[in-house]
């Protein structure tokens, strides 16, 4: 077996334990914070004659991290969400450093693309 072989194997088991490890964690988060949320509202009826909309403390990231380390549940299922947003950009890029590593310059170039216009999307295309 070549070491390209090698390294592409590698890589792909790095990406698969990455997504994983991501994925769970995000899990893990929405479902603690579930638990917290419900063990302070679950007695509360609710009222679906009127929308509320999503509160201000939960539209920025910076107000989600404090209202997590505040152990308000709703804020820590909203880190968990972030979380799962935040895997597969974090999939992108691993890809564009492990291609800039094996100095695969055009899959390099595509993948800082794909990441260019996922970041765009998260964070610049506000309509």
């Amino acid at each position: 077996m070549s070491t390209q072989n090698w390294n592409d194997q590698r890589i792909e088991v790095i990406i698969g334990a990455l997504l994983r490890t991501g994925v769970l964690l995000a899990g893990t988060v929405v479902l603690f914070g579930a638990v917290v949320y419900l063990a302070r509202h679950g007695h509360e009826v609710p009222n679906y004659g009127v929308f509320h909309g999503e509160p201000e403390n939960l539209t920025s990231v910076i107000a989600i991290f404090h209202g997590a380390l505040g152990m308000s549940g709703r804020a820590i299922i909203q880190l968990g969400l972030l979380l799962l947003i935040a895997t597969p950009v974090a999939r992108v890029l691993f890809s564009a450093v492990a291609f800039a590593i094996e100095r695969d310059y055009l899959y390099t170039f595509i993948t800082l693309i794909v990441l260019g216009i996922l970041l765009y999307s998260l964070f610049g295309a506000s309509g």
